[in-house]
């Protein structure tokens, strides 16, 4: 029998994940939709034909035919949400990050460890991506050696920098939004975390993001407690296409994952030189991985076990993002253990 889902927050990013549950999840079912937004309630009927739709989360969460709620709203919600869902009675898997702040990621840990037998799940796609998790399996064969120094990056096509404008401070900010996604992956590369970083930015094409507080680039060095040092990056004005990737060199190699970043690998020659075109969104380039982690989530359910990547690990994240946001704003190098000392691992 199928797994019934319900989703809330049918935005650019949520209706993908509506359209995945509903099209390319053999084991679920996507059996409930809810969205403020009376538009997309209507493409979530008309097109995916979701049987039960709401305006209200926590009408939604009262349809104990559910199974499960997978939530994909603004990062200022997901605390909340999460806890409700589980407080419910529901197994959820939340996009990332976990929250803004740290007092938000330790409520969700409290209320996790109150409902083990509840399966709880966070969204760092890039895990579920083929190259990703091919270099995390090269790293733990030793095939290159230790990470010395990891080089992470996430960067967007400029043409959607006007539309996060209005959204960055309910998301938290860049390094929030951006360069959490980074943070997790150099936590689980190197089985160690981020102990100090002194992050620069600023607003150096689109000077809303400065009237919000925010930055349209920005880079933060880091160092982990195993003393492996780290670059991460992050830009909403890239000209030529999403420009994620992530280089690990090592004591007896090298790995590069995502660069040059090929939307294919047909290369173009004409007038304009040789070339090859690039994907437009991070969805272009994580699509796959998308499924994939919808397709872990529904399987540990139906196992009974929880996922690898857990609560945990989404609060560490958090709490970097947290100091990275701290060391822009303040223009200096932060601690993560002092600026936060309430979070211990």
């Amino acid at each position: 029998m199928k797994l019934k889902l319900g989703i809330v927050g049918l935005g650019r990013l949520g209706m993908e994940y509506a359209k995945n549950i509903a099209y390319r999840i053999p084991d679920a079912q996507l059996y409930a939709a809810c969205s403020i937004q009376d538009n997309e309630l209507k493409i979530a009927k008309e097109s995916l034909e979701v049987p039960y739709l709401y305006s209200s989360y926590q009408k939604m969460l009262k349809n104990k035919d559910i199974d499960a709620i997978v939530i994909v709203t603004s990062t200022n919600q997901h605390a909340d949400q999460i806890i409700l869902a589980l407080e419910s009675g529901f197994h959820v898997f939340c996009e990332k990050p976990l929250a803004i702040d740290i007092e938000n990621c330790i409520r969700v840990q409290k209320k996790v460890k109150e409902f083990p037998h509840l399966i709880s799940m966070l969204g760092f796609v890039r895990r579920y991506d083929k190259s990703y998790s091919e270099a995390k399996v090269k790293l733990d064969e030793g095939l290159v050696g230790e990470p010395v120094f990891i080089r992470s990056q996430t960067a967007d096509k400029d043409t959607f920098a006007p539309f996060q404008v209005e959204f960055c401070t309910a998301g938290g900010g860049i390094f929030h939004d951006y360069s959490v996604h980074d943070i997790d992956l150099i936590h689980w590369f190197t089985g160690s975390n981020i102990k100090k970083v002194w992050s620069l930015g600023g607003a150096y094409r689109f000077e809303e993001f400065e009237k919000a507080g925010d930055a349209d680039n920005a880079f933060a060095m880091c160092e982990l407690e195993n003393g492996t040092m780290a670059l991460i990056g992050a830009s909403r004005v890239s000209s030529f296409g999403h420009n994620t990737f992530t280089e690990i060199m090592a004591t007896k190699g090298n790995l590069k994952i995502g660069d040059p970043p090929n939307k294919n690998r047909l290369q173009i020659s004409d007038k304009f030189g040789v070339r090859h075109e690039c994907l437009d969104s991070f969805y272009d380039r994580f699509r796959e991985a998308f499924v994939s982690q919808i397709k872990d989530f529904v399987n540990c359910i139906n196992r009974g076990v929880q996922p690898d990547l857990t609560i945990e690990n989404a609060a560490k994240a958090t709490l970097v993002a947290t100091a990275l946001t701290n060391s822009f704003k303040e223009n200096g190098i932060v601690h993560v253990d002092d600026f936060n000392p309430k979070m211990k691992f």
